[in-house]
């Protein structure tokens, strides 16, 4: 049976072989590739390494991986912050796929995250049969890549709570965690760092304390500004989930330049020259959420369309991503389709005409 969704060292894992093979310069403790061959996995080669193609995993700016890299390197750990859809938990996956073969480690921050997710739990059948014991010890992800000198993630911590975030502080200044009940401690093997992701508008959630934020080195992710850079960005990874999801056709490029410019335009409240005023919706408009409206117009299209995606398709998907902040998002929309859509040529007449319909009155 076919997985929903392979880990990226599972599903590039071709491409990391290859890489290994080919890799002359020197690692770091623990890392199955250098530095720089970890740089071109993630930003990808302009030929073949092996036979094999590396493809771009992230297309941004290049001196902000080499930053996040050599933080990796360093005994620091990395912090990847951002606002929602920049593809923060997406490079953390990567960077962990390429250095030390697993980016599984992980744990998800929530507001029912505990310090047995940071550091351990136990399994209580044996706990109560046999006492405290190796055996009864449940490792948490982090002590796991402590022992294997390896890096954890730790995805959303500003939804974590204080307590839980003041353990994390111990972990990264020790080095180690303590386990009382079995009078031992753990300490990390080379190679062992954290990855952090944080959401820039979870600030008022719990917002780090300054004594955490010390322990990290901070990399901020940034929205793409970008139109062509963006547009490949989106075309590219949702011609993966059509892949992974044998989903039909391509949307044209003109529909993908459309939604592209009509998120980027949302976003930025204006229009791309300047010179028209427009209101931004209060939902997140990420390059993320882009990729999944042009995705799920070619579902649209393939399921209950012609096959191919067409300005109908799209305008119902995207009618869909806006609704979940509410009818005030749409009617940001609506008013955006009337106002600047609607006197534009090409693709989009027909995708005014298609938003008209699909938007409520």
């Amino acid at each position: 049976m076919a997985e929903l969704r392979l880990p990226a060292e599972q599903k590039h894992q071709a491409e990391l072989a290859a890489l290994a093979a080919a890799d002359s310069h020197p690692r770091p403790p623990r890392w199955l590739l250098s530095p720089k061959a970890v740089e071109t996995y993630i930003l990808g080669a302009d030929r073949p390494v092996g036979g094999v193609t590396i493809t771009p995993k992230y297309i941004g700016d290049r001196a902000l991986i080499q930053v996040a890299i050599a933080t990796l390197a360093s005994d620091r750990a990395l912090m990847l912050a951002g606002e929602p859809g920049t593809a923060k938990s997406w490079l953390s996956e990567h960077l962990c796929a390429a250095i030390c073969g697993t980016s599984q480690l992980t744990v998800q921050g929530t507001a029912g995250t505990s310090e047995e997710h940071l550091k351990y739990g136990w399994n209580y059948a044996l706990l109560l049969a046999e006492g405290p014991s190796e055996r009864a010890l449940v490792p948490s992800p982090i002590l796991r890549a402590m022992r294997g000198g390896q890096i954890a993630r730790v995805e959303e911590i500003t939804r974590t709570s204080p307590e839980v975030q003041d353990a994390l502080i111990s972990i990264l200044s020790e080095k180690q965690i303590a386990i009382p009940e079995l009078n031992a401690s753990v300490s990390a093997e080379r190679g062992f760092s954290i990855i952090a992701t944080a959401n820039t508008r979870d600030r008022g959630v719990n917002e780090m304390s300054a004594a955490l934020k010390r322990r990290f080195n901070f990399v901020v992710v940034p929205v793409v500004e970008d139109l062509e850079q963006e547009i490949r960005i989106v075309q590219q990874r949702e011609a993966e989930l059509r892949s992974d999801y044998q989903v039909g056709t391509a949307a044209p490029d003109e529909l993908a330049r459309l939604l592209v410019t009509l998120f980027q335009e949302l976003r930025r409240g204006s229009t791309a020259d300047g010179k028209t005023k427009i209101k931004s919706p209060q939902g997140v408009l990420s390059t993320a959420e882009a990729i999944s409206v042009l995705f799920n117009g070619g579902i649209l299209a393939q399921s209950f369309g012609s096959g191919a995606v067409t300005g109908e398709d799209l305008a119902r998907a995207l009618t869909g991503a806006l609704a979940k902040e509410g009818r005030d998002d749409l009617k940001v929309l609506k008013e955006y389709v009337e106002t600047i859509a609607k006197s534009r040529p090409g693709a989009w007449k027909s995708f005014y005409q298609a938003a008209k319909k699909a938007l409520p009155a």
